[in-house]
């Protein structure tokens, strides 16, 4: 499908795409342009919100959370449906738009498309689920129980490398909950926001549901922190670096809300004398240059038994060296571009902090240039061999750059290496050794929020909750119980009795 094409049939206009803020399409004279990292052309702009503008936008979502939740949850669930249908519909064109504004592969970009669609499956089912607990009273004749309840307007903050997926997995989770979602999508990737915003539009209005159960603002940093600090929106779902998720969670605590953060990731894969080779070399290439590095999940670490650490170094060089990096809307091509040109500044600013820190590149990297890399943002996968306590090895660095570690003795060494990062997290094992598997997946284990054996770090499923713990953040998205984090909890008692016994056997007669 040709890039006009698809654009057009998403609704989106390259002079100016509006912001569909679910008060009208507005434009406020001001824009963000998006340019595509694939080939450096201008895909399209959007207007900026205005505090003017974002103020309406709250008030049509206030408006219509007042409504939606009176909404039976089932009824909500089949509204999520329909818009799984929707992108069902609109699969390839939105998939391809995630590729060529984000840069990601087109495999990847038609999958984000497709956990889109898994997780209204998800919130679908759930919407019949949304159980609370019934426990016996020690007072004669009383009943208690616990209930949830709608929190009232989400607010999500989405993070560039997941411009759509992210985004679905908190506000359909929040709309089978009752709730509203403002959305507040990367500065980065504005038209995929627009985009589904879009189609949801459609099937609310097929529906005769007010567009304000779901709404975006466009903007940087001074949106979001009119977002942080507003009083009417009681959960913030953020999604992003750790330095933001310290400003977010303190800014939203202050005020007594309730955040959820999703932050950095700095994931490790060690692999035992017992791990199956093939499995290796699949998880961990797929780990460190999927998305360009630029996933939370990715592989930043190998930890690798001394045993077999020349031969997993071998086969690396051997897996690198037929790695095609180039244009990710041709699907023979594995690795697409990083965002931008500041990421391109950062990937070389680590693997110069590497070199310094004693690093030994086997795979060099650079930036890629010559023809069909006009963007400037191709760069190549690289891998240095390194001690494990380097500065740079800390820290994460969101590009295609994979540290080599070996270590020697037991697994709980490996372990130990794992787990003295400040993040918490995606985590994997390699090992055919059934001790070995329970022992990482422990207590004395890793100390992640994801903990696999025998798959990489990458590619987790919308059914399991995600996320991580330590500077990762804490929170939970997608799956399992998730959900409670989009309601509140209640307790209920009802005294079904002529008289008013009072708990602990305490005695008030008067």
């Amino acid at each position: 499908m040709e890039k006009a094409k698809f654009l057009k049939s998403l609704g989106l206009d390259k002079k100016n795409a509006g912001t569909s803020t679910g008060v009208e399409s507005t434009d406020s004279g001001k824009y963000i342009e998006s340019y595509s990292p694939v080939d450096g052309t201008l895909i399209g702009r959007v207007s900026i919100t205005s505090k003017r503008e974002y103020n309406a936008v709250l008030k049509v979502s206030t408006e219509a959370a007042a409504e939606w939740k009176k909404i039976p949850a089932p009824q909500r669930g089949e509204i999520v449906r329909q818009y799984g249908d929707a992108l069902r519909d609109n699969k390839d064109a939105l998939g391809r738009l995630v590729s060529y504004e984000m840069g990601k592969s087109l495999q990847e970009g038609w999958g984000e498309v497709q956990e889109m669609i898994d997780i209204c499956d998800f919130a679908v089912g759930l919407s019949r689920q949304l159980y609370g607990l019934t426990m016996h009273s020690e007072r004669p004749y009383h009943r208690m129980y616990e209930q949830w309840h709608p929190l009232g307007v989400v607010g999500i903050i989405s993070a560039f490398n997941f411009p759509v997926a992210v985004w679905s997995w908190n506000s359909m989770i929040a709309l089978v909950c009752g709730d509203v979602s403002i959305w507040k999508a990367s500065e980065k990737t504005p038209l995929c926001a627009v985009a589904c915003q879009n189609i949801f539009r459609d099937v609310l209005k097929k529906n005769n549901v007010a567009e304000g159960v779901s709404c975006i603002v466009t903007g940087d940093y001074k949106v979001g922190q009119w977002m942080t600090t507003d009083t009417r929106i009681p959960l913030i779902s953020a999604t992003g670096s750790s330095r933001m998720g310290r400003i977010v969670g303190a800014t939203v605590a202050e005020r007594f809300g309730k955040s959820l953060l999703e932050l950095g990731g700095n994931n490790a894969i060690i692999v035992t004398p017992s791990a199956d080779l093939n499995i290796v070399m699949t998880g961990a290439v797929f780990g460190a240059v999927g998305t360009c590095g630029q996933r939370c999940t990715s592989t930043r670490r190998l930890i690798v038994h001394a045993d077999v650490y020349d031969t997993v170094r071998d086969n690396l060089i051997k897996a690198y060296d037929q790695l095609k990096i180039g244009n990710p809307l041709d699907e023979k091509n594995h690795v697409g571009p990083l965002i931008d040109k500041d990421a391109v500044k950062t990937y070389l600013s680590a693997i110069k902090a590497a070199k310094k820190e004693g690093g030994n590149f086997i795979v060099e990297g650079g930036v890629v240039t010559g023809r069909g890399y006009k963007s400037g943002c191709y760069v190549k996968p690289c891998i240095a061999e390194i001690k494990h306590n380097a500065k740079i090895v800390h820290h994460e660095t969101f590009a295609p750059i994979l540290y080599l570690i070996k270590y020697k003795g037991d697994l709980e060494n490996a372990i130990a290496i794992q787990n003295e990062v400040p993040q918490g997290l995606s985590s994997a094992v390699m090992t055919n050794n059934l001790k070995e598997a329970e022992l990482f997946l422990s207590a004395g284990g890793s100390d992640c929020g994801i903990a696999n054996v025998n798959i990489g770090t990458s590619g987790a499923e919308i059914g399991g909750a995600f996320g991580g713990e330590k500077e990762t953040g804490g929170g939970r998205e997608s799956g399992s119980d998730s959900w409670k984090a989009y309601m509140r909890r209640q307790t209920n008692t009802i005294n079904y009795s002529d008289t008013v016994p009072l708990a602990q056997g305490i005695k008030f007669d008067f």
